[in-house]
């Protein structure tokens, strides 16, 4: 593909992930359009809900991930790719709205949560109708093997959720069970949106797999970063509730890097503030954080994720999708970048 204007890096309205692509507009524009159809697809009594949460507002890196991972040529997509990409997005969505009653959450894309606006036990069930439109969505492609793929990544998202969710207020979690939890939660729907993208426009099987493995550890290392965020971001520019991770007893890598480096004397207190019997020090364990390294070193393992994920495309550098797919990961490199001056 010849690089040309429409592959430099422009901002999107309502992309805060960062810089994406010229050649990108129609095709968001096609999703936005695509899931504002689905509305109507809703029972009359939820619409207004299930609109609230089907909004043009939000990062669309899995979308972007779909129709990237499946470049073609520029212009409108193809309805296969929009429709993958709404299937994703709208799995995406009923994490969140899931996400924000467990977290108790009270602020996504600078607005209150589904959960603050029409209640806790309706957001619920409303996050299950959005799961449930998506797989009716996927069950729509010619082939069951889109139906299959994201079904079992549905399955596995929710799993690593749940694991999640039942390790919250304990500090018994190993590094290697919060990379299981991530790699499930998060990294699952970046590595199937790459799959989707690929096998939909008939990629080699082998670029198909380089492509899922790429979008893996993009989704592992975009993860991590969004957990340094909860710690460094800024809450009038991310759009959300921060500070809800350690608030809620999440043992990210962040916290499990400071609890590592803590002295023993100290590590106590931390230890109680995660499993809630003491009220959590944000401020304190901010200063720990700084003065112990703690940003640095999770910072290089964001860094070594994103190479991971370049490794993968190497060998398919004459695809045309594999480049641009690859400046996503300078895109993370900046995000981390404005993070570190932030900090």
């Amino acid at each position: 593909m010849n690089r040309d204007a429409s592959t430099e890096p422009v901002v999107v309205p309502g992309s805060t992930f960062g810089p994406v692509f010229a050649g990108l507009k129609p095709h968001m524009a096609a999703l936005d359009e695509f899931l504002r159809e689905q509305t109507g697809a809703f029972e009359p009594e939820i619409r207004e809900m299930a609109d609230y949460c089907i909004d043009t507002s939000g990062k669309r890196i899995r979308p972007a991930l779909v129709f990237l991972s499946g470049w073609q040529t520029e212009g409108r997509p193809s309805s296969a790719l929009v429709r993958a990409a709404a299937v994703v997005e709208l799995v995406h969505l009923a994490t969140l709205v899931h996400d924000d009653i467990m977290d108790g959450a009270a602020l996504r894309r600078n607005r209150e949560t589904a959960a603050r606006k029409f209640g806790a036990t309706p957001a619920v069930l409303l996050g299950d109708a959005l799961f449930a439109h998506a797989l009716h969505l996927a069950a729509l492609f010619p082939t069951t093997e889109v139906c299959r793929i994201v079904a079992e990544s549905t399955r596995r998202v929710c799993a690593g959720e749940i694991v999640q969710t039942m390790r919250r207020g304990s500090t018994r979690v190993s590094r290697d069970d919060y990379w299981r939890i991530i790699d499930l939660k998060t990294a699952e729907l970046f590595r199937v949106s790459c799959q989707l993208g690929t096998r939909l426009t008939g990629a080699a099987e082998g670029y198909v797999a380089a492509a899922a493995t790429f979008g893996r550890h993009l989704g592992i290392a975009y993860q991590i970063y969004d957990d340094l965020t909860d710690f460094y971001g800024d809450e009038q520019r991310i759009g959300k509730t921060l500070g809800t991770d350690f608030a809620s007893g999440k043992l990210t890598l962040p916290l499990l890097v400071l609890m590592e480096k803590l002295p023993a004397t100290e590590r106590a207190g931390l230890r109680d503030e995660i499993c809630g019997s003491a009220a959590g020090q944000m401020s304190l364990r901010l200063h720990q954080m700084e003065i112990l390294g703690v940003f640095d070193e999770v910072e290089t393992t964001v860094l070594q994720e994103i190479a991971s994920a370049e490794t993968a495309l190497a060998p398919w550098a004459t695809e045309s999708s594999s480049a641009l797919l690859g400046q996503l990961c300078g895109v993370l490199r900046a995000q981390l970048r404005a993070l570190r001056e932030r900090d």
